[in-house]
C-alpha cells in the first residue's frame, strides 16, 4: 500500500505519521512544496518577533524524525491529480503513483485587485519566506501599513507592535476581527489598539501602492478611499485565504469553499481523502465548513490517516472557536457566536475593556464572545459541545453571564 499525504502542514504531517503507525509496513509519502522542513504557519509571529529562531516553527524538532519513522519526504509541487490511474503529475514532469491519496495542501493569501501590490516592500505574512522579508524592513521606528484586521492580520499586528514599528491599520469593514467579532467587541479591540499608539482606520480601504524615491530610497506610498495617503517602509497584505485547490481542476473532485468531505474526510471519489484548510467538512453546527484553525487541521489529518488504513472513525465535526491576542487583549469567540435568534446575555465593560456574551438555543448555551478575560473558556466551550441543558440555569446567567462556572458544576455531577 503507497499513501501520499500532499500538503507537509500540521495535517499532512499528523496524517504521515498516524499511517505509519496504523499500518506498519506500508509506504508513506509526505510531499511538500516549500524550501523549509515542514513547520507550522502559527508559530510564524513568534519567530517575527525573535522569541523564537526560525528552526522553532519546524513541526518536528529532531532531525532525521521523519527517515526514523519510515516517512518518505519529498519536496515537490503538485500540478494536477488524475484519480483513474491514481497518479500525481509533479512540475517538472514527473509523476507520483497512489493507493490512497490525502490532500492538505491548506490555504493561501488573497491578493486584492489593488494597483501596486507586486511592488518590493509589499509582502504576504503567511510563508517562512514572508516572514524573512518582513524582518529586514520592519525595523524598530519603520512606518508600516497592514491591509486587514481579521484573525490572520491582528495574529500580524501583535508580532509588528513588538518589533517597534509606527503601525496603521486599514480595514475595509466597520470593525476589528469582523469574522469572530460582533459590533460592540470588534469595537472595542479598536479603541483598545488606538490606546497603545496603533492607528487603526475601519470602513477604510486601499486604492493604490505606488513608489516614490525619497532621497536615497524607495518609500511607498498607500493611497486610502478617504482621499489621505500613508508613507510606508512596508505594507503587509493580510486580506483573507482561500483552500489550494487549483491544482483539483478537471479532476472531479467535489469542490465548494474547499474539498468537500463526508464524515469519513473521504472526498467525492473513492481512495481521496482531504485535510485542514482545503478541506470543507463537517460542522459542529451541522453543516458543512472549511474551519483555518490548527486544531482543526490536526484532528482532520488524525481521522482522516486511520480511514485511509481501513479504521473506520467518524468525525464528529469540528466547533468554531478563536482565541485571539491583539496588542495585549485576549478575545475569543466559540460555536455560534452571531446568534441563532434565541436569547442572549451580555455584559459590557468598556472601560476595563471587559466583554462577555452568551447565545443561547432554547436552554442550551450554542455560542459566546469574550474579551479581557481568560477564565472559564474551558468551560463555556465544554458546555457547548455537550449541548447540555442548562434548565433553571439559563435563567441565572442571562441575569448574571458571570455565573458560568457555577452552571457547570451544577450540571457536572448530575
Amino acid at each position: 500500500m503507497t499513501y501520499v499525504v500532499v500538503g507537509a502542514g500540521p495535517a499532512g504531517v499528523v496524517a504521515a505519521e498516524t499511517l505509519v503507525k496504523t499500518d506498519p509496513g506500508s509506504e508513506v509519502i509526505l510531499v511538500g512544496d516549500e524550501d523549509a522542513p515542514p513547520y507550522s504557519r502559527m508559530a510564524i509571529p513568534y519567530y517575527l518577533t525573535g522569541n523564537i529562531e526560525e528552526s522553532g516553527t519546524y513541526l518536528r524538532k529532531s532531525e532525521g524524525h521523519y527517515d526514523a519513522l519510515g516517512i518518505k519526504y519529498v519536496q515537490a509541487t503538485v500540478e494536477s491529480v488524475l484519480p483513474e490511474a491514481h497518479e500525481l503529475k509533479l512540475a517538472g514532469g514527473g509523476t507520483q503513483s497512489y493507493s490512497k491519496l490525502l490532500i492538505a495542501t491548506g490555504a493561501s493569501p488573497i491578493k486584492p485587485p489593488v494597483p501596486g501590490l507586486d511592488l518590493p516592500g509589499v509582502h504576504h505574512c503567511w510563508t517562512l519566506e514572508d516572514a524573512r522579508k518582513i524582518i529586514e524592513l520592519a525595523h524598530e521606528g519603520a512606518h508600516v501599513t497592514l491591509m486587514g484586521a481579521g484573525f490572520i492580520g491582528c495574529i500580524i499586528l501583535e508580532s509588528l507592535v513588538a518589533r517597534g514599528v509606527n503601525l496603521t491599520v486599514v480595514e475595509a469593514e466597520d470593525r476589528m476581527v469582523p469574522r469572530m467579532m460582533n459590533q460592540t467587541a470588534g469595537g472595542m479591540i479598536k479603541d483598545w489598539c488606538i490606546s497603545k499608539g496603533i492607528n487603526v482606520l475601519t470602513s477604510t480601504r486601499v486604492t493604490k501602492v505606488e513608489s516614490r524615491s525619497e532621497g536615497d530610497e524607495d518609500t511607498l506610498f498607500v493611497d486610502l478611499d478617504n482621499g489621505d495617503q500613508i508613507p510606508a517602509h512596508l505594507v503587509v497584505v493580510a486580506a483573507g485565504v482561500k483552500s489550494n485547490t487549483g491544482f483539483l481542476d478537471g479532476s472531479g473532485i467535489e469542490i465548494e469553499d474547499g474539498i468537500r468531505v463526508d464524515e469519513h474526510l473521504q472526498s467525492s471519489i473513492a481512495d481521496i481523502y482531504a485535510a485542514g484548510d482545503c478541506a470543507q467538512g463537517p460542522d459542529f453546527s451541522g453543516g458543512w465548513s472549511v474551519h483555518a484553525i490548527q486544531p482543526t487541521s490536526v484532528d482532520h489529518g488524525r481521522i482522516a490517516a486511520l480511514n485511509m488504513a481501513g479504521k473506520e472513525t467518524s468525525y464528529q465535526g469540528s466547533l468554531v472557536m478563536n482565541v485571539l491576542d491583539t496588542a495585549g487583549l485576549i478575545s475569543t469567540s466559540f460555536g455560534q457566536w452571531q446568534g441563532v435568534g434565541g436569547d442572549y446575555a451580555e455584559m459590557v465593560d468598556k472601560d476595563n475593556s471587559k466583554y462577555l456574551r452568551l447565545e443561547f438555543d432554547g436552554d442550551r448555551l450554542v455560542g459566546s464572545l469574550s474579551l479581557g478575560r481568560t477564565d472559564h473558556m474551558g468551560v463555556i466551550r465544554g458546555l457547548i459541545q455537550t449541548r447540555t441543558p442548562l434548565g433553571e440555569w439559563k435563567e441565572k446567567l442571562m441575569a448574571d453571564p458571570h455565573r458560568i462556572m457555577e452552571a457547570y458544576v451544577s450540571h457536572a455531577y448530575l
